[in-house]
């Protein structure tokens, strides 16, 4: 399969696969800057194919900064091998993610972010979010650039089937219907409810970000703000069906 590689905002890249046995499209995204940057080095077994998407746009070993919101094989499982081509390249991720997986699993010890903390990569600004059990684990944290209001929100409003790479459309009402075939199914609990699962959505939201970089399914363009609180209310309807 070949990646498609598409320009969703200035210098940001979306470039992407499609696995058809499981109807369902993974994502990395690229900035183009002084200092490049990676978010979700993706599946081991994608590798050649986002790599030749980067190749596309700038060369891979230029990269210097590679990251990713939780320790799952979509999200960090080809780091080493975007580590072993980009060699001034650092992952960054939370405390919690070093200390608990890529402190031990990277080959390059990776850059704790704290909340006050920033990249600067030239022209963008990055912060990186802490925001436990959301979308999985422990660790999980998400990625806000500043200058575009643009939040890499990771499994946040994921979708199924082969669908556009950027919309101004409903991809809540899409995302409901893939989280809930989920919730059914063998991988029900992917996104867990917790008492703080609001609250983060609202954080998240009370940015305002006007790009949601979605791993799974469309990017959205438009008020991403109400997008993570329909989303929220979307979940919250689930686990009070599922405790039921």
């Amino acid at each position: 399969m070949n990646a498609t590689v598409d320009e969703i905002a200035p210098d940001l890249f979306r470039i992407t696969c499609f696995v058809e046995r499981a109807n369902f499209q993974f994502s990395s995204f690229l900035v183009r800057d002084e200092e490049p940057l990676l978010y979700h080095t993706n599946l081991r077994g994608l590798f050649p194919e986002i790599k030749a998407g980067v190749e596309s746009v700038l060369d891979p070993a230029t990269i210097r900064w590679v990251g990713f919101s939780h320790f799952e094989s979509d999200e960090c499982g080809a780091l080493n091998d975007w580590l072993g081509i980009a060699t001034h390249a650092e992952p960054f991720c939370s405390f919690v993610g070093a200390r608990t997986s890529i402190g031990d699993f990277s080959d390059r010890p990776p850059r704790v972010l704290g909340a006050d903390e920033r990249i600067q990569t030239g022209s963008h600004t990055f912060q990186v979010i802490e925001t436990k059990h959301v979308p999985h684990g422990w660790d999980a944290s998400l990625l806000f650039e500043e200058s575009s209001s643009t939040l890499f929100c990771s499994d946040l409003v994921g979708q199924g089937g082969n669908v556009e790479a950027l919309t101004e459309g409903d991809i809540v009402g899409r995302s409901e219907d893939y989280t809930q075939r989920q919730s059914e199914g063998p991988m029900s609990g992917a996104v867990p409810f917790t008492g703080e699962t609001i609250p983060i959505l609202e954080r998240l939201a009370a940015m305002n970000p006007t790009t949601l970089a979605c791993m799974h399914g469309s990017s959205f363009t438009g008020d991403g703000g109400q997008v993570l609180r329909d989303f929220g209310t979307i979940l919250q309807r689930l686990n009070s069906k599922n405790r039921h």
